[in-house]
């Protein structure tokens, strides 16, 4: 297994809209563990692929407190959802900053597991909230990009503040 590099916002690979994956095969096994490895690493509960700068639709999320129930859904899409889950939201992508959203408190989504099997899930509250937070990835959207243009604006200055101290 190996590590990746996070991309950070406002890389503008972050905005790529992430490719079906059509096989499920070992490339694709091999870079769910090295995500995987990534997400607890950095610490995080939640990876899309488009993070790492691997353009399939491919998302790992972990919520336990012990890192022993990671979940993998490839090609997920959202079938129903319902509810509002107004909460606070980070993202690896951008570091240290974190906003409240709002986001649908239920959801249930279909995707392919690691075998290539297709299953339904429903989740709510902060399962429902990453999954939605992970396919925005997928669709080359970042959580930051709700919030208003001067919130926004404010972000990018201090993230960019952040990167000329750490350069």
């Amino acid at each position: 297994m190996a590590l990746l590099p996070i991309l950070r916002y406002p890389d503008p690979r972050l905005h790529t809209r992430a490719t079906p994956v059509s096989d499920v095969d070992d490339s694709i096994r091999q870079l769910i563990k090295d995500m995987a490895e990534t997400m607890y690493e950095a610490p995080g509960i939640g990876l899309a692929a488009t993070q790492v700068d691997v353009h399939k639709r491919v998302v790992v999320i972990d919520i336990s407190e012990d890192r022993s129930a990671l979940q993998v859904f490839i090609n997920p899409e959202i079938l129903e959802k319902s509810g509002e889950h107004i909460g606070e939201e980070g993202c690896l992508s951008v570091p240290g900053i974190y906003e409240t959203v709002c986001r649908a408190e239920y959801v249930r989504v279909r995707a392919v597991d690691t075998q290539g099997r297709p299953f339904e899930l429903e989740a709510d509250d902060l399962l429902a909230v990453c999954i939605q937070h992970e396919i925005d990835h997928l669709n080359g959207k970042v959580f930051v990009e709700y919030l208003s243009p001067l919130k926004l604006g404010r972000i990018k200055t201090r993230l960019a503040k952040k990167a000329r101290i750490t350069a």
